[in-house]
């Protein structure tokens, strides 16, 4: 077996285990009915403390993920699911579900150190293979826990709370799995060799140097701009949904339905794990087609999305997600590995963390000014789906006239030449 792919095969087990969690399926159900919390209080008082802990806690953790190497920081990951689940288990106040879902927030933070530990590991030509391993994994992983979650529910062998002594168990297995991971020697930015000797106030100063020097010549690339925007912000707006998608299952279930959370997880993730995979081996020329694809993507996401909003039937609600996840999943796959060819090896990981901020910073945005109470309009369920529908569309228009401008100038150029 070829060392990149023996090293890419080591790090999906940890995505696989760490997106292991069958409670996630029915994560609002349990705070509703075991927890006995008000729906209010799910909504506006704890799911946003997610939110604004992912942002708070990924700007740390991209901060340091290079100085440490990467390995402690995926090590991180497995110790705050652990706490995580603990707390959820274990608490039974409003302030201890808070603090239990600030480390979800630390628990997707620290994420950024799975993603972009592969690419200290590998050559840039399997940049586009190894993206697809490691987005696949995490999505084979959810789709192993939705398949059991709905089967354990509903043979009625376990109930919603016994499932997060499975997740607190995946957690465990994370953290012990990564403490075996191949350390990092070197790192691209505090731990060169060049610097390995210096003090550490010349090896802050000096990994700032050439972390500038990545940003602007990455982000003064007009292809990593307009890729990376969509990424990051357009799907602000599917991550904003996901948030809430459990509490308009709720509202849409009858009293003699049971719901199907888990097979929707295990299906929606399973095709996103097709998808993902396709997306990694898709042979287009898409210099000058990626634009319009992103603009078409937007547009069908929106669509779907205000469909979501609108329905009364619990079925086609279920179905109209799986098809946006899908969407979505292949999409940002296929853009990620065209960025990938547009930036040096070393700076990859230092784009990928900072299209994904961009992206927790709007979805945190979006989520105060559309749900939370006191600092937005407090909108219902429904109401924040529209919105979020409609900022689809909103992208949906910029790179339509993207994707115009440049066929402009490229029929401009072609004509000059000629």
């Amino acid at each position: 077996m070829e060392p990149w792919l023996k090293i890419s095969l080591t790090l999906t087990l940890i995505g696989f285990l760490k997106e292991f969690r069958p409670s996630e399926a029915f994560y609002y159900e349990y705070f509703v009915g075991p927890k006995n919390f008000t729906e209010d209080q799910v909504n506006r008082e704890a799911l946003p403390i997610s939110v604004y802990s992912t942002l708070v806690l990924q700007v740390f953790a991209f901060l340091i993920t290079d100085m440490c190497r990467y390995k402690l920081l995926i090590i991180v990951v497995g110790l705050s699911g652990v706490i995580l689940y603990s707390l959820m288990l274990w608490t039974t106040s409003l302030l201890g579900l808070q603090i239990a879902l600030g480390f979800n927030g630390l628990f997707y933070g620290a994420a950024v150190a799975y993603y972009t530990y592969i690419y200290t590991k590998v050559d840039k030509e399997h940049f586009e293979r190894v993206t697809s391993h490691t987005n696949a994994a995490t999505l084979a992983g959810r789709t192993s826990s939705g398949i059991l979650a709905q089967i354990l529910v509903s043979v009625k062998w376990m109930d919603v709370e016994q499932l997060n002594y499975i997740s607190l168990g995946a957690m465990v297995l994370t953290t012990l799995w990564a403490c075996i991971l191949p350390p990092v020697k070197e790192s691209m930015y505090f731990q060169t060799e060049e610097v390995r000797h210096l003090p550490f106030s010349k090896k802050v100063v000096s990994a700032f140097v050439v972390i500038k020097g990545h940003l602007i010549k990455a982000f003064t690339n007009r292809k990593v701009i307009k890729w990376g925007m969509w990424h990051g912000f357009a799907v602000a707006g599917y991550t904003a949904m996901e948030y809430y998608i459990q509490t308009l299952y709720s509202l849409l279930q009858t009293e003699d339905q049971d719901l199907y959370n888990g097979a929707v997880v295990a299906l929606q993730t399973f095709l996103g794990f097709c998808s993902s995979l396709l997306a990694g081996y898709v042979n287009v020329t898409w210099r000058n087609k990626l634009d319009m694809a992103l603009a078409a993507s937007s547009l069908v996401a929106g669509i779907l999305t205000i469909a979501i909003s609108q329905t009364e039937n619990i079925f086609l609600c279920y179905s109209l997600y799986i098809l946006n996840s899908t969407l979505v999943y292949f999409m940002t796959t296929l853009v990620m590995g065209q960025i990938a060819k547009e930036v040096v090896e070393d700076s990859y990981g230092l784009v990928v963390g900072t299209v994904t901020f961009w992206g927790q910073a709007f979805t945190a945005i979006l989520t105060a000014v559309v749900s939370s109470e006191g600092t937005g309009f407090n909108l219902d369920v429904r109401g924040q789906f529209v919105v979020y529908g409609s900022y689809q569309f909103g992208f949906c228009l910029i790179y339509v006239v993207i994707a115009i401008t440049n066929f402009i100038m490229n029929k401009r150029e072609k004509s000059v030449k000629s």
